[in-house]
């Protein structure tokens, strides 16, 4: 046996199979788009707290999804290794906002599109996204839903209260009511007539009522 036949192995000979090239141009226009989503995602945010590190998790889920393929793309042997190791990953961390998912599915599916070598597909597909993400969440509601939590006395009171609600909000619906010995509390889906809230400073203070609190309503309840 050579010196030459020692270090000849699979190993070794799957480097030549391996493109610096491709990897770097790979490599680079996943990050230029990962920063794109970045981009989009800032826009584009309307929940409560925004938290940059889910940001920059976009950017690098984009490169390690495109890391990923390219390596299994160019070892058969590799990928299969590679579906049994993360078939065992899994992730605990709660998704608090449904648009969340869909920038997650975003930024894996242009690593795997990029990884695949499918660059102008990954290119034209994230500007369509982006467009189209833009246009429609940061598109002006004058049908806003709100909650309205009221605290009262008697059902006297409660007709009271009612009859107002109906004649100054375009709908609503109730979505809970808690009767005890002091008093009532019921939770109100509202959909104002228009965007004043002033109504609610006379609801406040209508014989009976001990508060009222408005708030905004993102589809997420909890009664």
């Amino acid at each position: 046996m050579s010196f030459k036949d020692i270090f000849k192995s699979s190993f070794l000979e799957a480097t030549t199979t391996f493109s610096i090239t491709d990897t770097i141009l790979a490599l680079m226009l996943s990050f230029v788009i990962g920063i794109f989503i970045m981009v989009i995602y800032k826009k584009t945010f309307k929940g409560v707290m925004y938290s940059n590190s889910f940001c920059v998790s976009l950017l690098a889920l984009t490169l390690i999804t495109t890391l990923i393929i390219l390596a299994v793309t160019s070892n058969v042997i590799l990928s299969l290794g590679m579906v049994g190791a993360l078939s065992i990953v899994r992730f605990r961390t709660a998704i608090k906002e449904p648009l969340d998912i869909a920038f997650l599915f975003w930024s894996i599916s242009v690593g795997i599109v990029l990884g695949a070598g499918l660059l102008p597909l990954a290119i034209i597909g994230s500007i369509f996204i982006g467009i189209v993400l833009i246009l429609f969440v940061n598109k002006d509601t004058k049908d806003n839903p709100y909650i309205l939590v009221v605290n009262l006395d008697s059902d006297d009171t409660e007709n009271v209260v009612l009859g107002y609600i109906k004649e100054k909000c375009k709908k609503y619906v109730v979505k809970s009511k808690t009767v005890s010995n002091k008093g009532i509390e019921f939770s109100l889906e509202i959909r104002l007539n228009d965007m004043s809230t002033s109504f609610i400073n006379t609801i406040s203070d209508i014989d009976g009522v001990k508060n009222a609190i408005l708030v905004s309503y993102n589809g997420d309840y909890m009664g």
